[in-house]
This record gives C-alpha cells, structure tokens and sequence, in this order.
C-alpha cells in the first residue's frame, strides 16, 4: 500500500501538539505545586518568623531630631527588660530616619514592610506619623505612636492600625489655658511654629483664651526650623504682653527660648506653651530656661515602682537621666511588647483587638487605659516649670507643678 506523504504528515503534526499539550500541562501543574509548596513555606514563616522585626521610623536630623536618638534609647531598655524576646523569637529593630519629614518617612516605611517588619513604630513629627498612619491603614500593619500629638491620629472610626500611647496636643492645650488663667495673665503674645498641628492647637488656645477675656496683643508664624527669632523677640520685648506662650518643640523651641532670654523676656513675662519643655530643651538653652512652664509628656521624678527601675536601668546604661521622648518611648513599647506576649500568636489582627482593650497598670505614669473608640491613651497630664537642678540631676531640671486628671484634660469619645 502507497504512503500518502501529506497524510503521514498530519498525523504527525497532531501527535506532536499533543505531545506539547502534556508536557505544557505537566509545566503548569510543576509551577503550581511549586507555587503550593512557596506559599506554604512563606505562610509557616509569617506564622513563625525567626525575629519579631519592628520598624522604627523617627526623626534624627531636621527640626525633631533631638528626639529620635532619645526614643531609640527608650525602646532599647524596653526590649532588654524583657531578655530581647517576645513570643520565644528575638526582637529586631530596624531603625530609619525619616528627617522629619512626610516624604521621607513613607519611603523608607514602605521599604521596612517590604522588610516584612511585624510593626511600625513612629514617627516624631505628626505629619510623618499622619502619613504611615494612611499606609499601615492599607497594608495592614500596626504602628505605634509614643510622639507625635496631633489630635487627627486618633480620632474615633480612624485606623484600626494606628495606637497612641502620649499626649495629644488638645490635653496639652487644656493645660495651657489652664496655666494661663491660673497666672491671671490678661495679654498673650503667640509665637507658632508654621506646622500644621501647631496652628491648630495655637487657634484652639486662641478662640478660648479670647472667651475667657484673654487680650491676644500679638502672633507670629515662623516656619518649622527657624534659626532667628530675634525680630520676634524684640516685638514681644515692646509689646504690652504679660505672657508669652509658645506652640513650638525640638530645636524651634530651644532657639526661641535662648533669643527671648537674650532680651531678658523672661524676667518680664511669663513664657509657657503646651510641650516647649524638658530637660532637653533646657540643656539646649542654659540659665535663660529657668522659670519657663511647660506641658511633660513623661517625667523620671514620677515615684512609682515601674519608673524607679526604668530610669536606673536608663541611667546604668547610658549615664543620664530619661528625657520625655525616652520615657514614653519605654512605656509605650513595653506595653505593646506585653501584650502581644499575651495572646500568644503571631496573628496581627488578633494583637490590635487586644491592645484596643488593654490597661496599662504598671505604666511609668501610673496607669493608663486604650480607648477602643479611637487607640488614644487615657492618662495623667502633667504640668511643669524648668529650675534650677541640684545633684545628682542635671543642672536643669523640670519640675512637676500640678497633675492633672485624665477627665480635666480628655474629651470623651463621644464629643470629640
């Protein structure tokens, strides 16, 4: 029998599709266990990592980097207290410094998830923490915040993701007017940083202090990083104002405050604002500090077990005493670290239920509570005036003049 070529040909061509057809289906179900197998690999590893990583984004350079050393200092006595583990793993911290400023401190958090980081903690500056607020919102990811004091971080139905464990600037503003009617001061002068929480909180203190028959006899704006407010001091050295109140931190409030004292304001008037002060800023300025009245986020005089043994672990360790942005760096990490340690699981979502619902007995400021209306810490709010130290404390001090209630100073969630 004659061979049909061309038949012969076409059999051969659909043997060979068939052929291809398996060895095509034999690749994709080769990719797909391999796929199976990865998944599960990298499932087991988020569900058992061999560190708990945490991201830590503050500021060391640009107008607030006096504080981030300073809270590194804190969270690094946190995890030492604890043996440098949680849930059985070792605790990493990668640090970054996002310059304070928002740009910078999304990048380099972005790069820290990607990382795969179990948290983020930070930022100093509110509008950096602001900005990882809206990421860690997206990608799931709790943060952190012992710093910033912005009222927008924590605002009830905000992020699930996002805990605050200091001062807001509204308790902190309360405080301020307080001190205010308190000195029977009846004309203010106000210098603000150009920031955006700033001009907030000075409008809040400005609107009030004016209901209370408060004269406002003057207001400057000078932008964040400011190195020469002497303009502004000659101003207020000629003006009729018996108080001066400050709605600035970090290196602003360090150069104004030394400029003021160069014309003697603080022999005349009385200088204030809501967190202008603590042994940081006072160290920054010298003897013109002294007399200045201040808003404290953390103090290392607070006389309670948990802060006695805190500030002698800081202070074996780095020979000083803790600043504010140290001592609530510690309490806040520490407080996280036990409770993540509590539910006994590396399941994210299952540590923000449980830190939307915790106290902190054993707080360094005594106690406090996380509303689960809106991750904020309830707490103390403590006022004080810079003098003059004695030894063994640094040669200037802050003195805590009144404490305040966490009623005095928080509007409950249902009126904010």
């Amino acid at each position: 029998m004659a061979c049909n070529t061309s038949e012969t040909i076409k059999i051969n061509r659909r043997q060979s599709m068939r052929q291809m057809r398996r060895r095509s289906l034999a690749v994709a179900c080769g990719l797909a266990l391999a796929g199976a197998s990865l998944l599960t690999s990298l499932g087991a590893q988020a569900a058992d990592p061999e560190t708990f990583k945490i991201g830590g984004v503050v500021s060391l350079s640009g107008s607030y980097g006096i504080f981030g050393e300073d809270m590194r200092k804190g969270v690094q006595i946190a995890i030492e207290q604890r043996g440098g583990k949680v849930l059985g793993k070792p605790i990493e911290v990668i640090w970054e410094d996002d310059e304070t400023k928002p740009q910078p401190a999304v990048q380099k958090t972005t790069r820290l998830i990607s990382d795969n980081v179990q948290m983020i903690f930070g930022a100093v500056s509110s509008a950096s923490t602001l900005a990882i607020e809206n990421l860690v919102k997206q990608r799931k990811i709790p943060q952190l915040v012992t710093m910033s004091a912005d009222d927008k971080i924590t605002v009830p139905g905000g992020s699930r993701y996002t805990f605050r464990t200091s001062n807001t600037l509204g308790m902190e503003q309360r405080m301020a007017l307080a001190y205010t009617k308190d000195q029977k001061l009846k004309r203010i002068y106000g210098v603000t940083a150009d920031y955006q929480a700033t001009r907030d909180s000075w409008e809040w203190y400005r609107k009030e202090a004016e209901k209370a028959g408060i004269e406002i006899v003057g207001a400057d704006f000078p932008p964040l990083g400011n190195r020469d407010y002497s303009s502004i001091a000659d101003k207020i050295a000629r003006s009729n104002a018996d108080g001066v109140a400050l709605f600035m931190t970090g290196s602003d409030a360090v150069t104004m405050v030394k400029q003021a004292g160069q014309v003697d304001l603080g022999k005349t008037r009385k200088i204030f604002g809501p967190v202008i002060a603590d042994e940081t800023m006072a160290a920054g300025v010298g003897p013109t500090s002294i007399g200045v009245n201040s808003g404290v986020r953390y103090h290392y005089t607070e006389d309670n077990a948990a802060n006695r043994t805190f500030v002698a672990a800081f202070h074996k360790k780095y020979n000083e005493y803790p600043s504010s942005a140290a001592g609530e760096a510690y309490d806040g990490m520490s407080w996280w670290l036990d409770v993540v340690e509590k539910t006994g699981s590396w399941d994210k979502e299952k540590w923000v239920d449980a830190f939307a619902n915790s106290v902190r007995d054993n707080s360094v400021e005594g106690t406090k509570s996380m509303r689960s209306c809106d991750h904020q810490a309830m707490q103390v709010g403590l006022w004080g005036e810079v003098v003059a130290g004695k030894p063994p404390y640094p040669a200037y001090v802050m003195k805590i003049v009144k404490v305040y209630q966490p009623n005095e100073v928080f509007e409950p969630c249902g009126k904010i």
